[in-house]
């Protein structure tokens, strides 16, 4: 196969343009950069990263380029890639495997043809390049040293398969560093998706009554915007510690069932499947927008709505509207259940995703410096981001916003540390 499949190579430097606005707000991982290009830590190694293809993920890739990396990606969304970000990558001079809209047969094509550059290192966002190198493509796996992950729903795979005794190489999981989750599954989830369904729909959010299903950081960050917009928010939640946190933070809680009686936005975050499912189709109000956050397509159940309709119609772009057989009332469904704020938005804005990268590039680092001896040794499991990356992350965000905060004394450490809390 040739070294890239994208839509229109003609679109690069429009691309190109993109690209480098989005840098203007990724200043930690600039620094990382310049820092990657003196000292190269990936030389002679292979990376291969399963990835939303955005301006974003474009900055992280010529980071690790830089770094001297031998890169490759492919699309971790059929409907997440921007095609003339695509095009500016390979004329950059990293190959790439991604087209806007791709079919189901085309999306696995893609991973396979980054697979086979023989990857070092993986990058996945949902952990389908490991999930695929430990079903059919298990020759590549003594090759690997291991991987990072972005995402929730990637994270709950690898623990199961961690769990099974199958994972066969360490990955840390880049969704665990505090100064990813706390700031891009919130304030960038929040803000996207948000900024998704009103792109695709035009909905004026003050007064909507909108419902959303789960409480994670992503949740929250959704919640809180959509309030933030004068929406009446009610939280659908299957874990009573997060229910009784969105109850505190002022939230209507209540059964799914429930809550979509009167619901006219409704958002799925859990990363779970069958959220809305065969029974909560039924409780759907006339005219109800659904809308998906979650990494994969299953939480909207696409084939239920299906069956529990009599007929289905493309209202524009971004909406198809489904008739229910009951009751003659229709719910229109938004991107086709998939992500939504990559679907019809630009995803997460760069300011956010320039700790999560930072992150990324620096946890690579660490898993390919253990292969000289000189860092950590890390065994086939999944590893929480260390310490001192997340804190180094932190520390380079707060430098870039002009931001300067306080030291502890060596005697309030020293008491801090002590047992003895006399005086």
């Amino acid at each position: 196969m040739q070294n890239c499949d994208v839509k229109d190579p003609t679109l690069a430097e429009q691309g190109k343009a993109r690209i480098e606005w989005a840098s203007r707000d990724m200043p930690v991982l600039n620094i990382i950069k310049q820092d990657f290009a003196q000292r190269k830590p990936f030389k002679g190694i292979r990376i291969a990263g399963c990835l939303h293809i955005t301006t974003e993920t474009a900055n992280l890739a010529l980071a690790l380029k830089e770094g001297g990396a031998d890169i490759g990606l492919c699309a971790s969304n059929p409907l997440s890639t921007q095609d003339d970000t695509a095009a500016a990558l390979v004329k950059m001079g990293i190959p790439v495997y991604a087209i806007r809209g791709e079919d189901n047969e085309t999306y696995y094509r893609h991973l396979n043809a980054v697979l086979d550059m023989k990857p070092h290192l993986t990058v996945d966002d949902g952990a389908d390049l490991v999930a695929t190198m430990h079903s059919t493509r298990t020759e590549l796996l003594d090759g690997v040293i291991g991987g990072t992950e972005e995402t929730t729903t990637g994270v709950i795979r690898l623990r199961a398969l961690e769990k099974s005794g199958k994972l066969r190489y360490p990955i840390i999981a880049v969704n665990d560093a505090k100064t990813k989750h706390l700031f891009d599954n919130r304030y960038g989830t929040g803000q996207s998706t948000i900024d998704g369904i009103t792109r695709a729909t035009n909905i004026l959010w003050a007064g909507k009554r909108v419902v959303v299903c789960g409480y994670g950081w992503c949740g929250r960050g959704i919640a809180m915007r959509a309030r933030g917009m004068g929406a009446l928010v009610t939280i659908t939640e299957v874990d009573p510690v997060r229910a009784l946190e969105a109850a505190m933070d002022g939230f209507e809680v209540g059964q799914i069932r429930d809550a979509l009686v009167d619901g006219e936005v409704v958002i799925t975050a859990t990363g779970d499947r069958d959220v809305i499912g065969r029974k909560e189709i039924q409780y759907l109000r006339d005219g109800v927008i659904l809308a998906n956050s979650g990494h994969f397509d299953v939480e909207i159940s696409v084939k239920e709505l299906e069956r529990q309709s009599r007929g289905k119609r493309r209202v524009s772009e971004h909406i198809e509207g489904y008739t229910s057989k009951a009751w003659g009332t229709e719910a229109y469904l938004l991107c086709e259940g998939r992500l939504i704020n990559l679907s019809a938005a630009q995803g997460h804005p760069a300011s956010v995703m320039d700790m999560s990268f930072a992150n990324q590039a620096l946890c690579l680092e660490r898993i390919a410096q253990s292969t000289d001896n000189k860092g950590d040794r890390f065994l086939p499991q999944v590893y929480s981001v260390p310490e001192d990356i997340d804190r180094k992350v932190a520390e380079l965000k707060l430098q870039a916003m002009g931001i300067t905060i306080d030291e502890l004394t060596v005697e309030q450490r020293e008491y801090l540390e002590s047992w003895d809390t006399g005086t």
